[in-house]
């Protein structure tokens, strides 16, 4: 299925581009959350209509984003759970859990901005967290798991 893109999207492309995806994620997904329209002739022709527009839009959204990307330089948020002798965790803290600490913290932040690409963490101590605030910009945080006090 090819597929005219509406925003840039990571791994796959730019604004404007024709790519070829499989039927499913262009049907199930891109479309419905009006990522990218079918490739058809009516469609690419509405796109050059709107295409000022949308990279106009575009440009606003990387331009919140890296305001956002910078009021996370520097930040920490410090996370409290039971763990056994050797520090390893009883659970484990993951990207809801980061979320909440932050947004807790003051900042907003949602929970599919959080990027593990190891999986949650399982042990006490500090690490860095990479948030993704659009395709192209990423903020860093340091996340410290510490135990929790009775």
């Amino acid at each position: 299925m090819e597929v005219i893109l509406l925003e840039k999207i990571h791994n796959l492309g730019n604004l404007g581009q024709k790519v070829k995806v499989k039927p499913g994620y262009g049907r199930n997904y891109l479309v419905p959350r009006g990522k990218a329209v079918p490739a058809t002739e009516e469609n690419l022709a509405h796109f050059e209509s709107r295409r000022a527009d949308l990279e106009k839009a575009q440009a606003d959204a990387v331009g919140k984003a890296e305001i956002r990307a910078r009021e996370f330089d520097g930040f920490s948020v410090t996370i409290a759970r039971k763990a056994g002798e050797e520090g390893k965790l009883y659970g484990s803290v993951g990207t809801i859990d980061i979320a909440e600490a932050v947004t807790a913290a003051g900042k907003q932040l949602a929970k599919h901005e959080v990027r593990l690409p190891d999986g949650p963490f399982r042990m006490i101590g500090e690490y860095d967290v990479n948030l993704q605030m659009h395709s192209d910009i990423t903020a860093t945080i340091k996340l410290i798991v510490a135990l929790e006090t009775d």
